[in-house]
């Protein structure tokens, strides 16, 4: 991954590192501090600045929060290579 694509708030995040620079890019983007930001996100301000930290333990849910109030969205898409073969969950 170029360095334009490490600090583009868009494109594919294949870890959670990658994840929070995306998500601190937009908040930089805007002009959102950390502290505005969590409050309209409703997300504590220690939460935040380990989401775009990058941190492995992150919760799902509120990094879709933390997304949504940035006007990100998060899609899954087939990678390839690996075949569905018809199974179903």
């Amino acid at each position: 991954m170029s360095d334009s694509e490490k600090h583009s708030p868009y494109g594919r995040v294949a870890s959670v590192e990658e994840l929070g620079l995306k998500i601190r890019s937009k908040r930089k983007h805007l002009g959102l501090t950390l502290e505005y930001l969590a409050g309209l996100s409703g997300i504590g301000i220690r939460y935040l600045s380990e989401l775009e930290r990058g941190k492995k333990t992150i919760e799902l849910g509120k990094a879709l929060r933390v997304m949504n109030s940035l006007g990100l969205d998060l899609f899954v898409k087939p990678k390839g290579g690996i075949r569905d073969g018809g199974h179903h969950a």
